[in-house]
């Protein structure tokens, strides 16, 4: 027998008909199926519980932002609630004694949205939605509900925020 014909040597180890090794019998694609169905089902579960078990706390109380010297007219700031959800949110001083706090969260993906004092909007980049600033209101795009919105107060040079009334939804 010529040297080229003989098999290699790992052959021998790993005896493996390779036709065996490429087909899969549909009762092991059926229990593959059941097994990585049940494992998505548990997931689901568990966020589920997780949710009833741990719901999230609403918003207590003034938070102070910054000073009102600190954000120019037509200008924005990031910030985060520490000890809630974490959730970003943005604050926007519209015009002279006039401030506006959202979700920095888009409620279409959740992409970070951003006011644009040059086109007067709020703009989430990710799919050109728009946003009011005053109300949170879509204006353009795929957003299919407001941005949430907190309350704005300004005491003594300190801008605080605080959850929106029940009874005033929007900040009109």
């Amino acid at each position: 027998m010529a040297e080229k014909d003989k098999d290699p040597t790992w052959k021998s180890d790993f005896p493996i008909d390779q036709e065996e090794a490429t087909h899969v019998s549909r009762r092991e694609f059926a229990k593959f199926l059941g097994l990585f169905s049940g494992a998505l089902a548990l997931g689901n579960g568990a966020i589920v519980l997780k949710s009833l078990a741990f719901p999230d706390k609403e918003l207590e109380g003034e938070h102070f932002i910054c000073e009102e010297n600190e954000v120019p007219v037509g200008g924005m700031k990031q910030f985060e609630i520490h000890g809630t959800k974490d959730i970003p949110y943005i604050l926007i001083h519209l015009e002279e004694g006039e401030w506006r706090a959202f979700e920095q969260k888009c409620t279409h993906l959740a992409c970070a949205v951003r006011y644009r004092h040059d086109l007067g909007q709020i703009e989430c980049p990710c799919h050109q939605g728009f946003f009011d600033p005053r109300t949170g209101v879509v204006i353009q795009g795929p957003p299919p509900r407001p941005l949430p919105q907190l309350e704005v107060a300004v005491k003594e040079g300190k801008v605080y925020v605080k959850s929106m009334s029940k009874d005033k939804p929007y900040n009109v």
